[in-house]
């Protein structure tokens, strides 16, 4: 069962509908920008890039497949797989974007194309998805906007970190033995072959 969410809290479709409407906000300040100032130009494409990304991970991994198991309609199937494709379209743009600089003359075509592109995704959402999402039986909105909050979170720190591993690095494997170890196992060798040659005098030493 969900815990007790206070008024301040989103459920899983006003999350998104935050999203959107940050976005579209962000479509907007690009249009107002002077495209010569390359450094704010760059930032507000790279920030814009990085909230359709955090996006897109929190619909693929939890907003879709909850949808998908509780509503069964066909058109809201065919809706959720298109929503799919267009993710797909949206990332390569996006690397496109990420592998140009502001100075380039394809930069502000490439993000444009883009704007138009997550726009009609966006409203196609609100009209199918988040309406079908709302009435659907079993889907615990306010559950799943709490894990998504905590997903976002994760993601965010992650994109701080630099996309860091938590997990320590594993150090090389001469540097982690201990010398003496070393040295024993060393001296343990040469007992042995002595042994071994005191056994069998035919046996010679290299």
């Amino acid at each position: 069962m969900a815990r007790a969410q206070s008024g301040g809290e989103r459920n899983a479709i006003d999350m998104l509908m935050d999203d959107h409407k940050r976005v579209q906000k962000l479509f907007k300040d690009f249009e107002k920008l002077d495209h010569d100032d390359e450094e704010s130009v760059q930032e507000l494409v790279e920030m814009t890039c990085m909230e359709l990304q955090i996006h897109s991970v929190l619909e693929e991994e939890l907003f879709y497949p909850a949808v998908r198991t509780h509503v069964d309609a066909p058109h809201v199937e065919d809706r959720l797989n298109r929503s799919e494709v267009e993710h797909e379209a949206a990332d390569e743009l996006i690397a496109k974007l990420q592998d140009l600089g502001p100075g380039d003359a394809m930069y502000a075509a490439y993000f444009g194309v883009l704007s138009e592109y997550v726009r009609h995704h966006m409203r196609e959402e609100e009209k199918e998805l988040f309406p079908a999402a709302s009435t659907a039986d079993g889907i615990d909105l306010q559950q799943l906007g709490e894990d998504m909050r905590q997903r976002r979170d994760q993601l965010f720190a992650e994109i701080e970190s630099g996309g860091e591993s938590e997990e320590e690095p594993e150090e090389d494997i001469e540097e982690s033995m201990d010398v003496s170890d070393i040295a024993d196992s060393a001296e343990e060798s040469d007992e042995l072959e002595d042994e071994q040659e005191a056994l069998d005098p035919r046996r010679t030493r290299h």
